[in-house]
């Protein structure tokens, strides 16, 4: 009787156990059901915002597609605009590069009270187009009818022609100090056979301004002149060593006997390269004006070795040699489709 009843004992509890175990599963599977519910209303709401992302960015996509076709347009409009301004320029400032040969014309632009202005995007946009070479030896080579060569020659030559009249380069000399230290600025910047044009125009500018006593005096106060001279006398261009040497010959006038005995004192002073460019340059001109340097280097050191009592004396003799001498010639260039530059020059009135 009593394993009987053990026996029911056992049976039952075994039953309510595995009737818990049931209602635990079942529960359970609910709570699963009611998770996975969930898990999936989640799933729709992602896949929603998927959609309207994917949405969204397709129209972005496309938006950007159309402004980049635009921004191609604008692109290649600009770049037309920049041509044309570019070849007007190069039109316009050639025909005044022409115009501006004649003296008369230099005196009206400068009644015309325009000038300053003028000169001030010349420096500017000199300065600009300088920058952008990068060192392009073989510049002229490669484009040598371009406008913008063409403008910026033609910019040069204007500022060379003005300072060829007297008026112009007192002008240059008292009211273009920006324009000049740019001009000298820019000899540093370009290399060694990089547009030569270029640089035998900026340094005739340069040179028709130092025939002012003015003009001379703040030239010789840049710091570095003499050194950038001396780079440029080896330059392989005869017209850049040329006109090198002119412009030396104006810095060897300067009658501040402290300024000139440090010029002839500096111990990188190529005198060896003038010898030669004097003794073997095929380049006539270049020969001759080497030769006159060396003989004027010989007479101011001479001067500068006398007593100070000479002094004024060897000063007025070389006001007399600047303003008589055939080295003082100015030069006044003309523009023609090839752009030679030819040198002339105007009657000296100083």
């Amino acid at each position: 009787m009593t394993q009987v009843s053990e026996t029911k004992v056992l049976a039952l509890y075994n039953k309510r156990k595995n009737d818990s175990r049931a209602r635990t599963a079942e529960t359970m599977k609910e709570r699963l059901g009611q998770e996975q519910e969930l898990l999936k209303q989640e799933c729709l709401h992602l896949r929603s915002r998927l959609d309207a992302a994917q949405s969204e960015c397709q129209k972005e996509r496309e938006e950007k597609l159309v402004l980049r076709e635009q921004l191609w347009a604008s692109r290649e409009q600009l770049q037309q605009q920049a041509a044309f301004c570019t070849g007007l320029g190069a039109a316009s400032c050639t025909l005044l590069w022409s115009a501006s040969s004649k003296e008369e014309v230099i005196k009206e632009i400068l009644t015309d009270g325009k000038l300053q202005s003028f000169l001030c995007l010349a420096g500017q946009t000199l300065e600009s187009f300088v920058k952008s070479l990068d060192g392009q030896a073989n510049i002229e080579k490669q484009d040598s009818n371009s406008p913008e060569q063409q403008f910026v020659l033609a910019l040069a030559g204007i500022v060379t022609n003005v300072a060829a009249v007297t008026c112009g380069r007192d002008f240059l000399a008292s009211s273009a100090h920006v324009l000049l230290d740019t001009l000298i600025q820019l000899l540093v910047l370009l290399k060694a056979g990089v547009f030569p044009k270029l640089k035998v125009l900026m340094l005739m500018a340069l040179y028709n301004v130092s025939i002012s006593v003015k003009g001379l005096k703040y030239i010789s106060e840049f710091p570095g002149l003499p050194s950038l001279i001396w780079t440029l006398l080896e330059d392989g261009d005869n017209e850049v060593c040329l006109h090198s040497l002119r412009l030396l010959q104006s810095l060897l006038l300067e009658q501040d006997l402290l300024s000139l005995t440090m010029l002839l004192d500096d111990p990188q002073l190529p005198l060896e390269r003038i010898r030669t460019l004097a003794a073997s340059s095929r380049h006539p001109a270049l020969r001759q004006t080497a030769q006159e340097t060396l003989d004027d280097m010989g007479s101011r050191r001479t001067s500068t070795s006398k007593e100070p009592t000479d002094t004024s004396t060897s000063s007025s003799f070389n006001i007399h040699a600047k303003k008589n001498s055939s080295k003082s010639q100015m030069h006044n260039v003309s523009c023609g489709t090839s752009h030679s530059i030819d040198d002339t020059c105007f009657p000296s009135v100083e």
